[in-house]
Formats: structure tokens, C-alpha cells, sequence
């Protein structure tokens, strides 16, 4: 799984883009990159093991780019051998043979490009703990261990074998509070050197429950099911055992048993567990209500199958488990879970997050399930309070957690880039209906009762523009036609704007209650820039932009709110690149002489901004500053805009990364700032505004922020998770003190998209990056000599 060198040019990927040298004539990625050597199972080895590290690995390998190369030493035994993808393993490691541990620690020490060495230990994996603990001694490079199972209250003997591993491990990583906890009640280890990071979970589209029942042909039903490596572990009977009283209440369950019998019970035992789990089926007369899934699904089909299930089973009979990755994948696709009692259980279903039961008790399994079934509200809101209790632990906030702790354990060696996700408007046509887009989701369900903003639409006119203008993608101009037409809708004879609309089609009577200069601004700069792509667009879009943008513009000149006069310099920027219109010219000197007016009245030498505070869409104020200057080059325009913007910079950005002002309350003059309650449209103004001020200025720190900025939606903010949902294509609504906000409006991921298209010809691909590493070098070496 190495990453390797891609064959494609910056042009391929953006048409845009200026042609940086090809890497194929310089170094390889391979030549570049450090190595992280990953010491596991792996498929084709059916093992919960194998499968976690190769999502660890793919997810890392699709949060970053440029950053690592990731490979695989996997893990065998004299009755256990595969056959694997060159690509990905690189060695193997017979752990029933000790000259293989000797061999694999040689060749590990004298290869240069491994940086980091993970081993993902589970007790069965290494039966021989004396070639084991040696092996970890004999290798030079820097370790993380991942746990796996923490086992409480060890003898003397077991807990000698495993000190002996987290002395010479550099890094622990594990998966639950309670296993940190029994790391530090029950063996000797610093904190400093644990890590916390849950096993990862997939996010998922979170499709109709009915629509998937009657793909899979069990429509009608009410769902329980459980899932894994069949063996007497899962303590599947006593699910059985309950089943009667359950079935006696709802006829109308199913209860699934996902998962193949695992390979090693099949070696030492055959199907003898199975068998027993059928004749218990007979014995109870449940035929009718118990189905056999009897292979080992392909993930798609699996996470199909957990958000069919209306009521998630976990029976292990293990009071020990640290932790279960069925569970959280259960818990993840938005299914009630009832559980016995393991830590992780304990520490995941708190809060009304779910239901447990002691361990092999069928009567108190069968009351829970029947209480799920009958308080369809209870069942609600314990999923919805699941999905937010597990969203941190998705597959690609797991990726950030492991190569923040890669970097930090590599002595700062391996230098971290974000790749870009892909461009996926599904969410935001999800949200758009005949008529415009909705205003908000139940988290990545549109929800119509919110009805529509004219905010929304042009941003959304503004977003689409943006693609067809880098993807020229011909389904773009249905929904850019939907949102001109929105905004036409929007604007009276009179030349004003309303902004809010129901269901129904009906202007609400929030029109008359809020100011709406604001959102005709936003209109305007939609307008402008629709204007301004002319030489690409249908010239009946075109012709109609500019004719509601002449009929709206006389209005304008009596408003005085700061974003709004901003948000119409933006428009009037956008118009006179493609109609040189002296008048409208005039109107920018107007609104920009006004901001000059404000900044002037309340700036100070250390309050160098427009007002007495700093509130939301703060960017734009300086951004139309810039482009006031662009269209009349009037020097004191170009002045203020910097000296406020890096003002504003100054206020929103620490070393690397970006805090934008809370919304919880906005920062005064004098005052402190609020720490917490930051929202996508600030970054992706800020982001925009970046843009400006490089292109102009030609200031390269301004890119380096305009990349800073924009991995905030990647992870790089204060909780370390995503807020760009790579699932379904939405953003999530807004990043808290201590949770990110999952629904997915449109304002969320509309501003992530124009974000994302304004970034796409600056880095965050293969060879931007490689360009960018070169030129730093380059610039060094140029220093020095």
C-alpha cells in the first residue's frame, strides 16, 4: 500500500492550473516520503485485526497526500499462509518460527525510509512471547504498540510479558478510558505515553431503513441482527433464548446472524457451534424468525445490512473485551444497540446512548428489546444520541489522531499534508428541489419544513458557477438555472429583495421582521459573478442576470450594513469584468468610501477594523476592499484592506491553524474572545478572501493560511475531527467545545464547496504538493548559498 507515483499532471486535475514540472522527471514519492511499517494480519486473513488495519491504512492513505508511505509486514503461522498484493506487503512474519522475528528486525533496522514501526498487538497474535518481547528489543526504530485487549488485574508472570512491552514501546496506543485506566491502575507506564484513539467507524449515507429491507427481501420485518466471526464467544444462544418472549410480543422479528464461523474455531472445532445455534433454532420452534447470513460480507453490503437492522445485538459473554468493532460499526449506522456489560459498552451506551444487560440474562435481554420496539421515541432518540456519541470515531478522524501521533513518535520527521477530498455534489442536489435549495437537514436529511432562504440560493448560484467553471460538468447548469430563477423569484417590482420562503412557495413574515440588506447584497454578488463567466455561460442565463442586477442595484444605494455594502462591492467586481459600466463603477467608490469612512471612525493602532467588534463573515469586509482597489486602484482602498485583514488574521490564526470568531458571542473591542462555536461560512470566507489577497499581493504566507484554513474542514481544529462529511458530500453544521454539530444545511456545505473550488489549483493534490516541497527547497538552498 504504498503510495505511488502519480502519473496524472496538475492540469489533469484542474484545467485551471498552471503546468508544474512532471514528477516522473525527478524524484519518486518513494525517494521522499517516510515509511510507516505496520506489523499486523492482514486480508486476505479473516481477522478483526486485519480488516481494522487495513481501514486505518486506507483512511490514512485518503486523509493525506505527499506525507508518508505506508506498508505492511503481515503477520502468519505454520497452519496459517497467504498469498498478498505485492503493493501492499512488503513482509512477512511467521510468528511460529523465531529466526523470522530476528530477520524482519535486521531488515527493518537497515532500511532508512522506515520512520515509524506499528505493531497491532493482540495475545493470540504472538503465542511466543519470548521471540516476541526480543523482537521488540532488537528493533532501532521508533514504536507504537496499539492494544488491542488490556487485560485487569494480571498474575505476576502475564504482567512481566507486558510491561516487558510498553517499556520498549516509544508510543500505547488504545482504544477505550477503561483500558487507559487499567494501563495505569494496573501496570507501569507514564500517561504522557498513552494514546486514547476509539476503533475507527465508516461513515455511512444513513439510507431508508424500509428501502434497504426490501432490497435485501426482508421487508416488513423489525430487524435485530449481530455480526462477526461466528464463534461460542458471542454468546449467540441467549438471544435465542430470549427470542420466544419477543417474537410472542411483535411477530413480526427477524433476528439476522451476520458473519462466517471463524476460520480458527473451523480448524479446532469445525461447525460444531453453529450446528448447536440450529438445533436450538428447532428445539424453539423460531424457523421463521432466525436467518443465517453465513458469509464474510464485503463492507458495502455489511453496513447495508447494520442500517436495515432496527435493533443492534451484542451477547459477548466476555467481561474483559477492552473493546469491539461490531459494536461500533453497529452503533455508527445508526442502530439501537442493547449490549451486555463490557467497558466498552459502559463507556459508549451512557446518556441514553443505549441499553445493557447482564451477562447471559435472555429475560433481561427480551424486556429491553421489547421496550425498543414499543418507544419508537426511546429507540430515536438513543440512535441519534449514538450517532453523536460515535461520530468521533470515524474512520477519518481516526486517520488524523494516528498521523498527528505518527509525527509526534517519528521526532517530527514525517510532515503532514491533507489531500483533497473529491468533488461530490450529492448532498447539495439531495437539498435542492424544482424550486431552489432547502435551508436546512436533519443531519443529512433535508428537511422541507425549514422551507428556503434567498441566503442559501445565491450561494448556491455562487458555488455552482464555481464548478462549471473548473469541471464545465453540463448538469451544473440545471441547478444553476433552478437558483437564478430562486433569486428572480426573490426580488420585487420595486427593485427589493425578500429573503425567506416556506414549503408552499409563500414569502414568510420573517420578511418584515429582520433586515434583509444582508441577503441582497448576497444576491448581488451572486448575480455579479454569474455575470462575469459570460464567455462560458448560456447567454440566456446570462441576460437575465443582468437584468435583476440592474433592476436591484438602484436600491442598494441607501443601505449602510458593513457585510452587505461588502457583499455588493463583490458583485460590482464580478459585473465590471465583463461590462465596463462607469456608473456601477461609481456605486463601488460609493460603498468602498463608506467602509474607508467606518474603518477611519473606529480603528486604532491596536483595533484596526471597520467596527467596535468582530461578528460573522468578517473576511468579506477587506476582500472588498481588495477588490474596490483591483477596479479603481485607489491606493488607500489597497491600504486598509491589508492593514485590516492581517488585523483580522492576526485574531483567527495561531500557528497552524485557524479559530474564527465564535458565534456564541462576538469578540468587542477590549474584551476577550469566546473560544468556542466556529461555522463553516467564516472559514470559507476567510478562505476566499485569502485567495484575493495572494493573487494581489503575492504574499505566499497568504497561501500558506489559505491552506491552514481550509484543513479545518479536514480535521485540523481543535477536536481533531472532520467537518466535511466525505460520505454524503455535506458539511456539518458547526464545530462546538466538545462535538461537531451533525446536521448538514445548506449553508454548511455550500461554503465548504466554494472552499473547496476556490483551493483546488493551490495544493492538497499530488503534485501541488510535490511542486510547493520543491520550491521551499529550492528557496533554502538559494538562502544558504
Amino acid at each position: 500500500m504504498k503510495n505511488l507515483p502519480h502519473s496524472s499532471t496538475l492540469t489533469d486535475l484542474n484545467p485551471e492550473a498552471p503546468a508544474f514540472p512532471s514528477r516522473a522527471n525527478t524524484l519518486t514519492d518513494e525517494e521522499l516520503l517516510p515509511e510507516i511499517l505496520f506489523i499486523t494480519s492482514y486480508p486476505p486473513r479473516e481477522c478483526g485485526i486485519a480488516t481494522y488495519s487495513q481501514d486505518l491504512m486506507k483512511a490514512l492513505n485518503n486523509q493525506y497526500v505527499s506525507s508518508f508511505s505506508l506498508t505492511v509486514c503481515a503477520l502468519e503461522n505454520d497452519h496459517e499462509r497467504h498469498h498478498y498484493s505485492d503493493e501492499e506487503v512488503k513482509y512477512t512474519l511467521n510468528t511460529s518460527d523465531p529466526s523470522s522475528f530476528k530477520a524482519i528486525a535486521a531488515t527493518i533496522n537497515s532500511d532508512p525510509t522506515i520512520k515509524v514501526v506499528v505493531i497491532q498487538h493482540e495475545f493470540g497474535l504472538f503465542r511466543d512471547h519470548e521471540s516476541f518481547n526480543l523482537f521488540l528489543t532488537e528493533i532501532k526504530k521508533p514504536l507504537a504498540v496499539v492494544f488491542h485487549t488490556v487485560l485487569p488485574r494480571p498474575d505476576e508472570a502475564f504482567k512481566q510479558k507486558v510491561q516487558q512491552i510498553l517499556d520498549r514501546a516509544d508510543s500505547i496506543i488504545v482504544m477505550t478510558k477503561n483500558s487507559e485506566a487499567i494501563l495505569l491502575e494496573d501496570y507501569t507506564v507514564v500517561s504522557e505515553k498513552i494514546s486514547v484513539i476509539p476503533h475507527g467507524t465508516h461513515l455511512v449515507p444513513h439510507n431508508d431503513k424500509n428501502a434497504l429491507k426490501a432490497k435485501y427481501g426482508v421487508k416488513g420485518k423489525k430487524i435485530l441482527s449481530t455480526f462477526g466471526l461466528l464463534s461460542s464467544g458471542k454468546s449467540i444462544e441467549t438471544t435465542l433464548e430470549a427470542l420466544p418472549n419477543i417474537v410472542d410480543k411483535s411477530p413480526d422479528v427477524l433476528f439476522l446472524i451476520i458473519g462466517k464461523t471463524h476460520p480458527g474455531v473451523v480448524v479446532n472445532e469445525g461447525e460444531s457451534y453453529r450446528d448447536s445455534l440450529k438445533e436450538k433454532i428447532k428445539e424453539l420452534k423460531l424457523e421463521n424468525h432466525v436467518q443465517f447470513v453465513n458469509k464474510y460480507l464485503p463492507l458495502e453490503e455489511l453496513l447495508d445490512y447494520l442500517q436495515l437492522t432496527d435493533i443492534y445485538l451484542f451477547t459477548s459473554k466476555d467481561p474483559n473485551q477492552a473493546v469491539s468493532g461490531t459494536f461500533s460499526y453497529a452503533m455508527s449506522c445508526g442502530c439501537a444497540i442493547v449490549s451486555t456489560p463490557i467497558p466498552h459498552a459502559k463507556e459508549m451506551l451512557q446518556n441514553g446512548s443505549g441499553l445493557t444487560f447482564d451477562f447471559g440474562n435472555s429475560k433481561q435481554l427480551a424486556e429491553a428489546v421489547n421496550q425498543l420496539i414499543y418507544d419508537i421515541g426511546l429507540r430515536k432518540n438513543m440512535i441519534l444520541n449514538g450517532l453523536h456519541k460515535i461520530m468521533h470515531t470515524a474512520w477519518e478522524n481516526s486517520a488524523v489522531a494516528h498521523a498527528i501521533l505518527f509525527q509526534k513518535v517519528s521526532g517530527g520527521k514525517i510532515e503532514l499534508h491533507y489531500r483533497n477530498p473529491k468533488l461530490n455534489l450529492d448532498h447539495i442536489k439531495k437539498m435542492t428541489t424544482e424550486f431552489g435549495i432547502l435551508q436546512f437537514s436533519k443531519l443529512n436529511r433535508p428537511d422541507p419544513n425549514s422551507g428556503y432562504t434567498l441566503d442559501d440560493n445565491a450561494r448556491a448560484l455562487i458555488a455552482l458557477c464555481q464548478d462549471y467553471k473548473l469541471t464545465r460538468d453540463i448538469e451544473d447548469l440545471k441547478y444553476i438555472s433552478i437558483y437564478l430563477n430562486f433569486i428572480s423569484f426573490c426580488l420585487s417590482e420595486d427593485g427589493k429583495f425578500k429573503n425567506y420562503v416556506d414549503i408552499d412557495h409563500n414569502f414568510t413574515p420573517q420578511n418584515n421582521s429582520v433586515n434583509l440588506e444582508d441577503s441582497s447584497g448576497r444576491a448581488i454578488w451572486a448575480l455579479g459573478y454569474l455575470i462575469s463567466l459570460a464567455p462560458i455561460l448560456p447567454s440566456n442565463f446570462t441576460k437575465k442576470a443582468e437584468t435583476l442586477f440592474r433592476k436591484a442595484m438602484p436600491q442598494t444605494e441607501k443601505m449602510h450594513s458593513t457585510r452587505a455594502m461588502a457583499f455588493i462591492i463583490k458583485g460590482l467586481y464580478y459585473f465590471n469584468r465583463h461590462i465596463k459600466d462607469l456608473d456601477y463603477k461609481i456605486y463601488i467608490e460609493i460603498f468602498a468610501d463608506r467602509l474607508v469612512q467606518m474603518y477611519k471612525h473606529e480603528s486604532s493602532e491596536n483595533w484596526k477594523w471597520f467596527e467596535s467588534y468582530l461578528t460573522y463573515a468578517n473576511s468579506v469586509l477587506p476582500e472588498a476592499l481588495l477588490c474596490a482597489y483591483a477596479v479603481t486602484d485607489n491606493e488607500e482602498y489597497r491600504e486598509i484592506a491589508k492593514d485590516s485583514f492581517d488585523f483580522l488574521l492576526g485574531n483567527t490564526f495561531s500557528e497552524n491553524q485557524i479559530k474564527v470568531i465564535s458565534n456564541k458571542t462576538w469578540h468587542f473591542k477590549g474584551q476577550e474572545k469566546h473560544s468556542y462555536g466556529e461555522q463553516p461560512i467564516d472559514v470559507a470566507y476567510t478562505i476566499l478572501a485569502l485567495r484575493k489577497f495572494h493573487d494581489i499581493f503575492k504574499d505566499e504566507e497568504y497561501l500558506n493560511k489559505m491552506e491552514i484554513a481550509f484543513n479545518w474542514f479536514l480535521g485540523n481544529n481543535h477536536l481533531k475531527q472532520i467537518i466535511y462529511n466525505p460520505c454524503t458530500g455535506g458539511c456539518f453544521d458547526g464545530l462546538e467545545e466538545t462535538n461537531v454539530n451533525l446536521n448538514q444545511g445548506a449553508e454548511s456545505t455550500l461554503s465548504y464547496l466554494m472552499a473547496r473550488l476556490t483551493i483546488a489549483r493551490y495544493f492538497g493534490n499530488p503534485n501541488t504538493i510535490y511542486f510547493r516541497k520543491k520550491l521551499k527547497a529550492t528557496k533554502l538552498l538559494l538562502l544558504k548559498s
